[in-house]
């Protein structure tokens, strides 16, 4: 295969239009037009919309709105493929070079019309694919209005600033000559040119910033004057613009205003503030820059008029014994700026004693003054003083020595809210008129720290103290009333009261604790209210366990009851499972004929009742409770037939040993007559195979009652013990329960026991038993098979106590089946 490209390799610009004609040929065969497509870089398929057809053997292609290429590794072109509809495409491509031509060139005249100076930046990418010159022509006068290149232009030299910018300097320059510039690319598949700018040098001209700045506050009035002298060289009229702030702070923002004149007045809302000052101007017509700012001026901060008040102080009496004389050093507070306006030169002291003796001192610098206290009574007044002259409205304090032992503060307590608040509280005594104002100190008992005070209007009784409190250390608050003839008795207190603040406002209290009460009462009827609806919605057809038989008589308000019914007790060995198969052994008995049909030697039978003991060597519990044949059935009523229902219990036979309660000289047969020798009836029962395939540890045997066929019914408890109801003992006469249980006993010695209500065991030594064919000689062979072959020698033997009921009327039911 064979491509031909025309042209293979093509300059352009960003934002241009270019076309490719194509030629492809298969082998031998020229592939038709229509058959072609086009990929750029293989990645791009160009949409079929951009062909055109030249001819059936030539494909044209055109792409518009180019952007400039991005480099890929050493690639710096695209590569445009002519391929066939199939996605054939051949190795040869033909290359696209897209450079940014973009250019932003920017120029200014200095202040002093000497030079002008242009500056432009390139892509980097366009840096790597050729070189870059600016190219310029002067014209004789302006600009034309559609500059373009001319053949007669000239280089001129730039130098490289970094970050990819360049900076050309035009000196001498000629102001009112047109420029016209553009910049060249250089590339080894021709030159492409940047879009041409004019640029007049008087169009362009950043002027000196102004000079001669000053600025200063007009007093009583609020205002900021400046005023600035227009730079040098300025041959048109400028605009300027006045910046200023309060302050020589960098954090503080500037505020600009325009001032078309050579001076500005602007409004301040602080009068006895430094204002920083600078000015800047421009060109009014033409495109051209703004100076930098002038040179900063700062205002002067002068008195605007005399204090308005003088300072608040107070006093602190000290005693010195060893001259015999008290001590008072004054403490006063700086006035504020509002107050001053705008500043105080010197505090000056003025006394008075009785006698109208008066003198004053004066305080150029410092907050506080200290004299000797002589005379009974001692008034003080301190007045501020400017360059404008003396505060007018002034504070005096009085001191008095027969003042000083009147006590109208009759309770103080301090109450720490947190560590930087403390809510003082006090009351003042009866009847006690004429106290102009409060002042509280306060002092950090463990640090050596200066005392605090403030002062407090008359009318208060609790004021808040903001400051840094540490709540690990000890403070003293003191308070003192100050009347017109001098300063009361002070109370003080050391420590932070433990009760809570009253509230002043009582009566919002009393409306919002009956609407909090209310609100609770139906939150709780609410939530009992959907607690009950709950319980019914989730727990309906859960039954009350006290309702169960299993559960008469337990307390379920003991907590170990619970554990004790739904523990898992720990079983120390493994053995056969005792429920399952005793249910599969009751549900497949078989009734088949009733007692005076069937041969008793056919059946292994085990009455629950027991005739008198005669044999002392046996134990007592084989004979010591006896059931007549009524004594094991009930009554039933059901509609107007009466059923007899008999209780019996599943004999456990297995083939464990045990040593026992009888003595092994005694003769088994006489123990096995005793405790197993039918009084009054025998079983009646039929054994089926598959029945007593219950494991090789044992069997069960069911006893029955003469005269009537049986069916088992099992009553199994949710222990896993079957125990019978109250009911099942006619007349209410209470009986001894008969139970057969197996212990795993070490040895080969195969016994049967038989248990009453936990009274005492009956031994009987089964290999006897069953070696002198007492119980296996009438016994059918499929079931003596099965019983020789379940005594085998196990580690555990179960033991399961049922119970089996039969009625009467379900008995005539299985006798017509």
């Amino acid at each position: 295969a064979q491509v031909l490209y025309f042209p293979p390799k093509t300059l352009t610009s960003a934002g241009s239009t270019v076309s490719f004609l194509c030629i492809y040929r298969n082998q031998t065969k020229p592939v038709e037009a229509q058959e072609v497509v086009w990929w750029l870089n293989l990645a791009e398929e160009i949409p079929a919309s951009q062909y055109s057809l030249v001819n059936n053997r030539v494909s044209k292609v055109t792409l518009s709105n180019l952007t400039a290429t991005k480099p890929r590794g050493s690639f710096f072109y695209n590569a445009l493929y002519c391929c066939h509809q199939s996605r054939e495409c051949h190795h040869r491509y033909a290359e696209l070079y897209v450079v940014d031509m973009g250019f932003n060139i920017s120029c200014e005249t200095d202040g002093y019309l000497t030079k002008m100076t242009c500056r432009w930046s390139a892509n980097p990418t366009t840096l790597l694919l050729g070189s870059l010159q600016l190219r310029y022509y002067r014209s004789q006068i302006y600009c034309s209005d559609f500059p373009r290149p001319s053949p007669n232009s000239e280089v001129k030299e730039c130098n490289f600033q970094g970050n990819h910018s360049y900076e050309c300097t035009f000196q001498p320059i000629f102001l009112l000559s047109g420029y016209t510039m553009w910049i060249e690319f250089q590339h080894f598949l021709g030159t492409l040119e940047s879009s041409p700018v004019c640029v007049i040098p008087a169009d362009v001209v950043k002027p000196l910033p102004p000079s001669n700045v000053g600025a200063e506050l007009t007093r009583n009035a609020g205002l900021l004057n400046v005023s600035w002298s227009t730079p040098v060289f300025a041959s048109r009229e400028l605009a300027f613009q006045v910046r200023w702030k309060a302050g020589d702070r960098e954090d503080i923002p500037w505020q600009v205003s325009e001032a078309p004149g050579s001076s500005a007045v602007m409004e301040v809302e602080q009068l006895c503030v430094e204002y920083v000052v600078q000015v800047r101007c421009r060109e009014l017509d033409g495109s051209g820059y703004w100076s930098d700012w002038s040179r900063a001026a700062q205002t002067l901060v002068q008195d605007i008029r005399a204090p308005l008040q003088g300072p608040e102080f107070w006093r602190i009496v000290s005693e010195d014994p060893a001259r015999k004389q008290r001590n008072v050093t004054l403490l006063w507070k700086p006035l504020l700026e509002n107050h001053s306006l705008c500043s105080v030169s010197r505090y000056i002291i003025k006394h008075q004693i009785p006698g109208n003796t008066s003198w004053e001192e004066y305080v150029d610098h410092g907050t506080s003054w200290s004299f000797p206290w002589i005379e009974p009574t001692h008034t003080i007044t301190i007045l501020a003083m400017n360059s404008v002259g003396i505060s007018a409205v002034n504070s005096n304090l009085t001191l008095s020595q027969q003042m000083s032992t009147v006590d109208a503060v009759q309770s103080l307590s301090a109450h720490l809210v947190n560590s930087t608040c403390v809510v003082v509280v006090w009351a003042l005594s009866p009847q006690v008129p004429g106290v102009t104002s409060f002042v509280i100190e306060w002092k950090n008992l463990n640090r050596e720290e200066e005392m605090k005070w403030l002062r407090v209007p008359p009318d208060l009784r609790k004021y808040l103290i903001y400051d840094h409190f540490i709540l690990v250390e000890k403070y003293q608050f003191s308070l003192y009333p100050v009347f017109a003839g001098g300063v009361g008795k002070a109370r003080a207190t050391d420590q932070f009261a433990k009760g809570g603040l009253e509230t002043g406002n009582s009566g919002s209290l009393h409306v919002v604790l009956p609407v909090v009460f209310s609100t609770s009462v139906l939150l709780l009827g609410a939530l009992l209210l959907s607690h009950h609806r709950m319980k019914k919605l989730f727990w309906e057809d859960v039954p009350n366990p006290k309702n169960c038989s299993w559960a008469r008589g337990v307390d379920f308000q003991q907590p170990e009851t619970l554990e004790q019914l739904f523990a898992k007790h720990p079983e120390p060995m493994s053995f056969e499972p005792l429920l399952l198969e005793a249910e599969v052994v009751l549900e497949d008995m078989s009734v088949t004929k009733a007692l005076e049909k069937e041969d008793p030697r056919d059946f292994l039978g085990i009455n629950s009742t027991f005739s008198t003991p005669r044999d002392s060597e046996c134990d007592s519990a084989c004979s010591s409770s006896h059931f007549q044949g009524s004594s094991s059935s009930r009554s039933c009523q059901d509609g107007e037939t009466t059923a007899q229902c008999d209780l019996r219990y599943a004999t456990v036979i297995s083939n464990s040993r045990s040593g026992g309660l009888c003595r092994h000289k005694t003769n088994p047969r006489s123990c096995f007559d005793r405790c197993f020798r039918a009084k009054d009836s025998i079983v009646l029962g039929a054994f089926s195979s598959s029945a007593w395939e219950v494991g090789n540890g044992a069997f069960l045997v069911f006893p029955g009652s003469p005269g009537r066929a049986s069916r088992a019914l099992s009553l199994i408890s949710s222990q896993g013990f079957s125990e019978p109801s109250a009911g099942a003992f006619p007349g209410g006469a209470e009986r001894s329960l008969c139970y057969f249980g197996i212990p795993a006993l070490p040895g080969r010695q195969r016994d049967i026991f038989q248990a009453q209500s936990s009274r005492g065991l009956c031994q009987l030594q089964t290999p006897d038993l069953l070696t002198e064919g007492v119980l296996l000689q009438h016994i059918p062979a499929n079931v003596k098979e099965f019983i020789q072959s379940s005594l085998q020698p196990k580690a555990s033997v179960p033991y399961v106590p049922q119970f089996r009921m039969a009625t009467s009327k379900g008995q005539e039911a299985t006798e017509k089946k």
